[in-house]
């Protein structure tokens, strides 16, 4: 049994680890996107997950060898956690050009088609989630009857549970439809404009999974991550942390949201992983430092 804190993913009914795994750093180079990775690199990382106790693990049909990697190294794992990949994306499409992405396409054929996909690949007879990639416009969700399409996957037994990933502007709508069963989200503390909505998905029964916790990338990584850092140098964060790193904190505040169900954090790094596995365990911030921390970010 983990002792990692768990909480519901809203009507799902599913207790998450409030750590969950997010697998896109199993990409790889070929998916154009990703870094090297070998196939013990990709069982290291996965096992360890397990061994950790996190039982959340999230991927897509875009995360290059990601899929195939889980159903290679952990599909004779399968009861020991929840599984959530995404449909609209494109099946069978070559790699994007690196900075790019693929296009997202939601017909019924190529939903159902992505789903059956990542069944296979992962060695499984059903996805617990399956998301809309991309946060479709509400004209494609009703041109294309996506709605109609997910809840006959679901009815099939293909897939437990629909959702979506979701943002401005087209996540409000999304909520409001009363469907969806989980949302996954972008948020952190340098990141904060989907804050409200993640609290309006939640009094909709919906379970919400947090990505990007830790911003995006460590300070210096050169994807635009200074930019994304420097509110945190603004706000004087460092005073708050007690001689915590930054991505402690961060993954900290994060899971202090008080609607948030999982967050899911990508690594490669056994020692990130166990740091980050350390981080949640502690819990959420105090009381007076997250509220301090929220005034100096609105403030910076």
């Amino acid at each position: 049994m983990s002792d990692i804190p768990t909480r519901q993913l809203g009507r799902t009914g599913i207790e998450a680890t409030v750590l969950g795994f997010g697998a896109m750093e199993l990409r790889g180079a070929a998916s154009g996107r990703g870094r090297p990775i070998t196939p013990e690199q990709a069982d290291r990382v996965l096992n360890d997950v397990l061994d950790q106790g996190i039982n959340y693990i999230d991927t897509s049909i875009d995360y290059g060898t990601s899929e195939e990697f889980i159903g290679e190294y952990i599909a004779d794992r399968r009861g020991e956690y929840f599984l959530a990949s995404k449909c609209g994306c494109l099946v069978g499409a070559p790699p994007a050009p690196p900075g790019q992405r693929n296009p997202h396409v939601f017909t019924k054929e190529n939903i159902a088609a992505g789903v059956e996909q990542s069944l296979r690949r992962m060695k499984t007879d059903y996805l617990d989630v399956v998301q809309l990639h991309a946060s479709p416009s509400m004209e494609t969700l009703e041109a294309e009857d996506v709605v109609a399409t997910l809840l006959e996957l679901k009815a099939d037994g293909k897939v437990r549970f629909i959702g979506a990933s979701s943002t401005i502007p087209n996540i409000a709508e999304h909520v409001a439809l009363d469907v969806f069963d989980v949302f996954q989200i972008p948020y952190s503390a340098l990141q904060l404009e989907h804050e409200a909505v993640i609290f309006e998905a939640a009094a909709h029964g919906a379970g919400t999974v947090i990505r990007g916790g830790v911003a995006r990338g460590e300070p210096g990584a050169g994807t635009g991550a200074e930019d994304v850092w420097a509110a945190y140098e603004r706000a004087d964060l460092d005073a708050l942390a007690e001689g915590a790193s930054r991505s402690e904190f961060m993954l900290r505040f994060t899971i202090s949201h008080p609607a948030l169900s999982t967050t899911i954090v990508g690594t490669l790094n056994p020692e990130h992983l166990a740091a980050n596995v350390a981080a949640v365990k502690k819990g959420p911030l105090p009381e007076d430092v997250y509220a301090e921390a929220k005034r100096r970010l609105a403030a910076a």
